[in-house]
């Protein structure tokens, strides 16, 4: 692998052969590769695992869905990331595997670079920030010069239309199972199946709408009581037509859920701005504390984060913040219909504890049920 300042990271290959340029960041998570791989905010990315060993459960049964038909336990029916950066690749030990890590990265067309000293890799994106990379598997390798080239001629990551490629083509709704359930509207720029789980298993109906549309009053004849605006790849400050769209539903002010991207898009369009961490948080061991005096520890993934200062005159207000670098991590109107968290409530991989964040938004809609 060439980073595109020039570093250069040799490994053994497994998974699809190819070559592949995207932004690499790293993950400190210790299990859940399967959700991580499959998880749509990491769609353009490459992603290193800091935890050495990888493949040692396998990888359940790929066509796995849950009683809503949503895949089970991935976060999506297919891999998101371009490639995935290991140091130590073992072979599955594990009653529920199907297929191996390896085979599984090959049926997706997605390279792994394995046998690489990630810890190495991890210090030097902290102290650089994130970059742009190119990973090539197969024999032979192509020469420096010739990476460097293509990493010239690729898009960065930033100016990539990822959320268009993760999100859904037209609405889909998906019912919990409960009669007279409320309906909530997803704006999905690539939202998890475990937060679409979180809300199906509290008695809400769900509509995944796509990103650029906006949200309706009523969808099939039924009134939306609620929205839950969610995660996704990309720069929240590009995404004009998705902010546009939130914009105008927060005018209406029904009860509304951001998480992780979905919080910088509300930010956005309340007037607030967004900006470009170092090198993010992503991992399931990230600290948040809130205004009592509780601390959590969430799941995180994301590489922008809103600007504290920027709140001023938006009508939001911080709730929470991440201890370590003062970072904000959930936002609050007056009323407390608008909610969000810039971690991950639902875990998938990681802890639960925050699941209350749930609980807080289906109580309002069912009160106005």
């Amino acid at each position: 692998m060439l980073l595109e300042d020039g570093t250069y990271f040799e490994g053994g290959g497994a998974g699809a052969s190819g070559r592949v340029v995207g932004e690499v960041v790293f993950t400190t998570g210790m299990v859940g590769y399967p959700q991580a791989l499959t998880d749509p905010s990491f769609r353009g990315q490459i992603l290193t695992f800091t935890y050495p060993l990888l493949g040692n459960y396998g990888v359940p049964d790929p066509a796995g869905r849950d009683r809503w038909g949503l895949p089970y336990p991935f976060e999506s029916g297919s891999l998101q990331v371009r490639a995935a950066i290991l140091e130590s690749l073992t072979p599955p030990h594990h009653f529920a595997s199907r297929l191996s890590l390896p085979e599984w990265a090959e049926r997706a067309h997605v390279p792994l670079l394995h046998s690489v000293d990630t810890r190495e890799l991890t210090s030097h994106l902290r102290t650089r920030g994130v970059l742009r990379g190119v990973v090539a598997v197969g024999d032979p390798l192509p020469p420096r010069r010739e990476l460097l080239r293509e990493l010239e001629r690729a898009p960065r990551y930033e100016e990539e239309d990822l959320v268009r490629q993760v999100s859904p083509k037209a609405p889909e709704r998906t019912r919990s199972g409960r009669p007279d359930a409320p309906l909530v509207a997803v704006t999905d720029c690539g939202c998890k199946a475990s937060i679409l789980r979180s809300l199906l298993s509290r008695g809400l109906d769900v509509v995944r709408l796509p990103s650029s549309e906006g949200i309706p009053e009523r969808f099939e004849g039924q009134r939306v009581v609620g929205a839950l605006v969610g995660n996704g790849p990309g720069d929240p400050a590009t995404l004009t037509p998705v902010v546009e769209g939130v914009r105008d539903w927060l005018k209406r002010g029904k009860p509304t859920l951001g998480i992780c991207l979905g919080q910088q898009l509300i930010a956005e369009a309340k007037g607030a701005r967004t900006f470009k961490l170092k090198f993010g948080h992503r991992g399931q061991n990230k600290p948040v504390v809130f205004p009592d005096g509780r601390a959590y520890i969430l799941s995180e993934n994301h590489g922008y984060a809103v600007l504290p200062r920027s709140l001023r005159g938006t009508g939001l207000r911080p709730w929470a913040y991440n201890p370590d670098d003062g970072t904000l991590e959930g936002m609050r109107d007056a009323s407390g219909r608008l909610i969000s968290l810039q971690g991950h409530p639902e875990g998938a991989p990681g802890p639960g504890e925050a699941g209350f964040v749930f609980d807080l938004f289906a109580a309002k809609l069912k009160r106005r049920h």
